[in-house]
């Protein structure tokens, strides 16, 4: 079945972890991280640096595997069944760097297209189909290298798109975008919620763009989300206290009782 013709595949289940658990010699990197995304759903992820985003995203797209808990990508275990998993997932890391620079942006995703198990000829319709989405269509027989990096961001999500993922991992997406480029892939991204009813995580410092399009924001500290909020009627500055609240809360109750009593 399709979603507008388009042939995302209609969506059985989202993203789900259950009680996911990563440690690395002597860092607790992940202590037993549950959540949800559904279809159609925009997910912010927060946190500062050292909270366990960036392994947990390695987790979710498959390439590290969790110490115990549970993690599923549309209905497939990522260990029982992590080729179907990876799949039903389109990853978009934010400084991107894999695209071949001196082939155009059309070569570059046809090559992909291939590569993901896509015809010839399928790979030729879904390429101008995502060229089209990402508004890359006139820009397309240009090289990569001449792309600014707003071009490249959006050319990297077209393609996380090529194999028709149902979900949507991405990594920082705007890190290194001006603000009009990034508000142009916000509005990508929010347009493929709406419109395709993908279901999206992306991970972001930016709480300005964590609000503008997300539905449920999400708040890692120390390996463990502390804090879950619902995007609508919140503003960037309710959402930075509560982001500093939580993360401070939470590095308190990791701090020895006789530090507490110093600081008290």
């Amino acid at each position: 079945m399709t979603v507008n013709g388009l042939g995302y595949d209609r969506l059985v289940d989202g993203i789900r972890a259950r009680d996911v658990r990563k440690r690395f010699r002597t860092v607790q990197a992940l202590d037993g991280v549950s959540f949800d995304v559904e279809p159609g759903e925009v997910v912010a992820l927060l946190g500062p640096n050292g909270a366990g985003k960036s392994t947990l995203i390695r987790i979710l797209g498959t390439t590290i595997l969790a110490d115990s808990g549970s993690v599923s990508i549309a209905g497939h275990d990522v260990i029982d069944d992590s080729t179907a998993a990876r799949r039903s997932l389109g990853v978009m890391i934010g400084d991107e760097r894999s695209h071949y620079w001196r082939l155009s942006a059309r070569r570059n995703l046809l090559f992909f297209a291939v590569l993901a198990g896509l015809s010839r000829r399928d790979a030729a319709q879904r390429t101008e189909q995502v060229l089209e989405e990402v508004r890359l269509t006139e820009a397309a027989d240009r090289r990569v290298g001449e792309f600014s990096s707003g071009m490249r961001a959006r050319l990297a999500l077209a393609r996380a798109l090529l194999a028709y993922p149902p979900l949507l991992l991405l990594d920082e997406p705007t890190r290194n975008l001006d603000p009009l480029s990034a508000s142009r892939f916000r509005e990508s991204i929010s347009r493929l919620a709406r419109e395709r009813q993908a279901g999206i995580l992306f991970a972001t410092h930016n709480l300005h763009e964590a609000v503008a399009i997300s539905t449920r924001i999400l708040v890692l500290a120390k390996g463990t989300i502390v804090r879950e909020e619902q995007a609508q009627g919140m503003d960037a500055d309710r959402l930075e206290a509560a982001f500093l609240e939580a993360v401070q809360s939470q590095a308190e109750r990791d701090l020895p009782s006789e530090d507490l009593a110093v600081r008290a």
